[in-house]
């Protein structure tokens, strides 16, 4: 992990400081996935609703994933992830911890 020095220093590339962008704020929809039927269940019928089909893996026992078509390829959500209907309709997998740092509820109080 970057100290916060170390993350808001300017970098440069051949002597030219490198621009710095915020991201723009945007409202998602997203799930997070945990391992269960359950919930890999509401994923799959909640990308359906868009025309995406997403498919559930498992190991015969009671452990789930779901995976999703990316323009990247196949990515696998892992229990805990979050699943990203993303601004244009896409979805994909998100780490706990990356999600926590990016997002917050945009639901009205």
């Amino acid at each position: 992990m970057l100290s916060t020095s170390a993350a808001v220093r300017a970098y440069s590339v051949e002597g030219k400081t490198l621009p710095k962008f915020r991201k723009k704020p945007v409202v998602v929809e997203a799930v997070q996935f945990d391992h269960s039927p359950q919930s890999a269940l509401d994923v799959i019928e909640w990308a359906k609703q868009y025309g995406v089909t997403i498919i559930c893996r498992h190991d015969g026992m009671e452990s789930h994933e779901v995976v999703i078509p990316t323009l990247e390829g196949d990515m696998t959500a892992s229990p805990g992830d979050w699943v990203i209907r993303g601004v244009r309709g896409e979805f994909y997998p998100c780490k706990p911890d990356i999600f926590a740092a990016t997002y917050e509820s945009a639901d009205p109080q």
